[in-house]
């Protein structure tokens, strides 16, 4: 922040009134809104100089050609800060998701950044310095293996499912040489989704290209139209790839006639590699809101897979499946307004079960102060389950005691979950090993709350 402040004191000649900061994306980059005399402007703190320079680089580049960024105002001797247009807070995902999809206003503003992507993709970029680009200057084997190994190690490994690699390899392999044969190659903008469109003035602004570089424009529209987060009907998301095609053709680049089915070649490449985003966010790093997209991009790429005209990715569909199936990512299909409490019981051993909900929270009761019939070795192969376990916690009274106690404080919630429309609500129960206490305990919650 004080180097951001020192760079708009020496830009504007004043310093700013007021330094705020912005939340954050899924990058390791700092913004914050400065405001003051000279004007409200964004800065940006990036650890990675290179890829600053890229961004700087890519700014300059597209402002040059008229096209819809916000401008780099000044930039530190280091590359390590600089500053740009403030064009305001309104995404084109906070609009859209706050609006109905056949809603003609929305549609049309859709339309609008699939004219704008065409304007960037249709760009003569022969003069533009390939050294410049971050990491690398093409979508090559090199660059889409990465993110296919991204999918294999920080999602399809943690979640714990058996497959053979060789296998795997195989059908990951023919999607490395499928995508590096697509035909259209222009500069695309790496990561054109919802959240990186600012709307001003009524004009759509692009405002994350620093991965730009040279490969199939229909990554850019598979990126934005299969947005899971967004989630745009189906039909919409063909008329407006349609949209894209007339775009480009009216522009001098018409795509040739296979174009279709690179889309959809590209569409699962990207999901395979948001999964790997958010198996690293959400399964390794726990945090919660990406744990949430996990389910629908499954489902959305087990529906794309399943489509029965390539048997080489065949294998690859049926691992898809195989984790939609588990518990912790089946789709939630109820109806919306009902309540549903998952009740757990878990060791201490072994950690906490995360709530795969996304709203993060709920209880967590330590059953470790009440007598442990895992003490005694007669009780040790049972559970909280079996007669003779609960009779052991029962006859000691210490149990009964500790669960009024957590009735009252999970009723309280319930209820007013009920009342607020609320859809989930998690209860753990821990002890040393987790087989007695807290089975018990749990046990007897989803009873008196059923």
């Amino acid at each position: 922040m004080k180097k951001l402040e020192k760079l708009y004191e020496q830009t504007f000649g004043c310093s700013p009134e007021k330094t705020v900061r912005l939340a954050g994306a899924g990058s390791s980059r700092e913004y914050f809104r400065m405001e003051g005399p000279g004007k409200s402007v964004i800065g940006t703190y990036g650890k990675e100089i290179r890829e600053n320079r890229a961004f700087v680089y890519l700014s300059n580049l597209f402002s040059g050609k008229g096209l819809p960024v916000p401008g780099v105002i000044s930039v530190s001797d280091d590359y390590s800060v600089y500053i740009q247009d403030d064009i305001g807070n309104d995404s084109l995902y906070g609009i859209i998701s706050s609006a109905r999809y056949d809603c003609d206003a929305s549609l049309r503003l859709l339309e609008s950044v699939i004219d704008t992507l065409a304007d960037f993709h249709s760009r003569d970029y022969v003069t533009i310095d390939r050294s410049m680009l971050y990491p690398r200057a093409e979508m090559d084997r090199r660059s889409v293996t990465w993110d296919l190994n991204y999918f294999k190690y920080d999602f399809l490994k943690l979640t714990g499912v058996a497959f053979d690699e060789e296998i795997l390899e195989e059908c990951l392999e023919y999607l490395a040489e499928t995508i590096c044969g697509c035909q259209d190659r222009t500069l695309i903008l790496r990561d054109f989704q919802s959240r990186n469109i600012m709307i001003h003035q009524g004009r759509p602004y692009v405002i994350d290209f620093q991965g730009a570089r040279f490969g199939s424009g229909l990554y850019d529209v598979a990126s934005f139209l299969w947005q899971t987060r967004l989630g745009l009907p189906e039909d919409m998301r063909w008329r407006l790839a349609e949209r894209y095609l007339e775009a480009m053709s009216l522009r001098g680049m018409p795509l040739d006639e296979g174009w279709r089915k690179s889309l959809e070649i590209m569409v699962m490449f990207r999901m395979l590699q948001v999964l790997g985003t958010y198996g690293f966010r959400g399964l390794y790093e726990h945090k919660s809101e990406f744990v949430t997209a996990i389910s629908k991009t499954l489902e959305n790429l087990s529906n794309l897979i399943s489509e029965p005209d390539d048997p080489r990715l065949e294998y690859l569909g049926g691992l898809v499946r195989e984790i939609l199936g588990m518990e912790r990512f089946a789709p939630c299909h109820r109806q919306s307004g009902k309540l549903l409490v998952k009740v757990y019981s878990f060791s201490y051993r072994k950690g906490i079960p995360e709530d795969l909900s996304g709203n993060g929270g709920g209880f967590v009761f330590d059953c470790r102060a009440i007598h442990n019939p895992g003490r005694y070795d007669r009780y040790k192969p049972l559970t909280g389950r079996d007669p003779e376990v609960i009779e052991f916690l029962e006859n000691d009274g210490e149990i009964s005691v500790f669960l009024e106690s957590c009735y009252a404080l999970v009723d309280k919630a319930v209820e007013k979950y009920i009342r607020r429309g609320f859809t989930d609500l998690s209860v753990s129960f821990g002890c040393t090993g987790g087989r007695h206490r807290s089975v018990y305990s749990a046990e007897h919650l989803a009873h008196h709350l059923a």
